[in-house]
């Protein structure tokens, strides 16, 4: 054949491409492919050593007969395929949990076959979800779990709460809560807060927790220095758990924060000057830790405190492991047929909670077992807003003003007005020392103050800001008692 009647090499890999794959792109832009059949998708443009679909492609080729290429024209094809697709439907790709059709989620086994569960109010399933429903995208963080069993009877979770240490029903209750809120992508749940004596178990706790959904090679790591890298950690995986906190600086408490609500992460893309590569992301968080010393007002709303209590037998970790993995099909089981329960299971949301998804699940949890999961989280964030204030010598003088003032009595200040009484307070008559970091000026008073809001008000002090002709002002106020008969209608 002459040599110009020959098919371009970029043309043969472009036609065996478009038969073999499903070409889509991201809301953020990015094209992925999607082997014909198969629910797991890969970005064309990923140059990984492993997995990446450049590979996938180059083995199809070979392995069907039509021959290996070189590097430039499977580049060329693959950016005539990239901007083929610019113009194609637009689908969201999933790490681990994902929603699907008619009010389902799906759960990534993370098998090369690419076998999921199916969660649905009416049941769970294995199979192979279609393409179009659940497109996974996978990391080298994202581990293969066992295929779980069926008909389980509960007996999955009575082996998980015996193999971990916990010290009570409550923070059981609350562990297997998080568990079922970690299988729901729409669902913000607090970060867990493992904690208790040395020697509790907390680490191992915590790796018993993620490996339900992450699988046996989902680990803990300690918590990086800096911004990025615990962005691109929590972006790669679905659950991220952080070990052995001993100190919880105001920059990581803000990223916990946005991690457990969700936030955005913009950068520059590589080598340009003004494209931008958007990261999305709200993922499980989960911390171990003895003390991490004064917790911040926001990250207090976000977190789930589970206490643990020292063995009173130790085993070797190869026993103790060897007995998870044995188990693991069962937990996974048993959690799922608790997990379509509570799906079904009918009950109030409580408007009163910042987590109000998560209270939601708990009183559905309740709704369907019989556990006091709800008011266990209640007696949580109680627990956790005292050790804001007992962190916070500001937050114990502003009670210590406002168990002066008569119930139901308003008191409108100016925020510098406020800043001298509660110094004034502080002091004494003794003119004890300001601590480090007590407010200089009514602003830095009054932005404490907005963080303090949720937290006083938890005590029985309401805080809340106005504005008269003449000025800004700061109201505070201690509601007054209610009749026992119209609490009692309150309920």
């Amino acid at each position: 054949m002459p040599e110009d009647e020959k098919t371009p090499a970029r043309q043969i890999i472009t036609d065996y491409a478009q038969q073999h794959f499903r070409y889509f792109r991201t809301t953020e832009g990015t094209v992925y492919a999607q082997k014909n059949g198969h629910p797991v998708a890969r970005p064309i443009r990923s140059q990984g050593t492993t997995g990446s679909h450049r590979q996938e492609l180059m083995v199809g080729l070979y392995n069907d007969g039509i021959g290996s290429f070189n590097g430039t024209a499977l580049k060329e094809a693959l950016d005539l395929i990239e901007a083929l697709a610019l113009s194609q439907e637009v689908q969201a790709t999933h790490i681990r949990v994902a929603p699907g059709f008619d009010g389902a989620t799906w759960l990534d086994l993370g098998r090369d076959d690419g076998q999921s569960v199916r969660i649905h109010p009416t049941g769970w399933d294995i199979r192979v979800p279609d393409p179009r429903e659940v497109c996974w995208r996978r990391t080298q963080l994202t581990g293969e779990l066992p295929l779980p069993e069926g008909d389980t009877d509960g007996k999955g979770i009575d082996a998980l709460l015996r193999l971990c240490n916990f010290a009570g029903a409550e923070s059981e209750c609350l562990a297997v809560a998080w568990v079922i809120g970690c299988l729901e992508p729409s669902v913000p749940v607090p970060a867990p807060f493992l904690t208790g004596p040395q020697g509790a178990g907390k680490s191992t706790a915590a790796r018993m927790l993620m490996r339900i959904v992450e699988g046996m090679t989902g680990d803990l790591r300690r918590a990086p220095k800096d911004e990025e890298n615990l962005i691109t950690a929590v972006a790669a995986g679905w659950i991220t758990a952080l070990d052995n906190l001993s100190h919880l600086p105001p920059d990581l408490s803000d990223l916990m924060c946005c991690i457990v609500t969700g936030a955005e992460s913009i950068k520059r893309a590589l080598f340009s000057d003004g494209d931008v590569y958007r990261s999305r992301y709200r993922r499980p968080l989960l911390l171990t830790g003895i003390d991490v010393g004064v917790i911040r007002p926001d990250l207090a709303e976000r977190l789930l405190p589970l206490r643990l209590v020292r063995p009173r037998v130790r085993r070797t970790e190869a026993e103790l492991w060897a007995e998870y993995a044995q188990v693991l099909p069962v937990i996974l089981g048993s959690l799922l047929d608790l997990t379509v329960k509570v799906r079904a299971a009918e009950a109030d949301i409580p408007a009163d909670l910042r987590m109000a998804d998560f209270a939601h699940l708990c009183a559905q949890l309740d709704a369907a077992s019989g556990f006091g999961a709800l008011n266990a989280y209640r007696a949580g964030l109680d627990e956790l807003n005292d050790d804001v204030i007992e962190g916070d010598l500001m937050a114990q003088t502003v009670l210590k003003h406002a168990a002066g003032a008569e119930p139901g009595e308003e008191v409108r200040m100016t925020s510098a007005e406020w800043l001298h009484t509660v110094t004034q307070l502080y002091a004494g008559e003794d003119f004890r020392p300001l601590p480090k970091g007590w407010p200089t000026t009514g602003k830095v008073f009054s932005d404490r103050l907005k963080r303090l809001q949720p937290t006083l008000a938890a005590r029985g002090v309401l805080v809340d800001w106005g504005r008269t002709k003449a000025a800004r002002y700061i109201a505070m106020t201690r509601p007054a008692a209610e009749p026992p008969g119209q609490q009692q209608e309150a309920f």
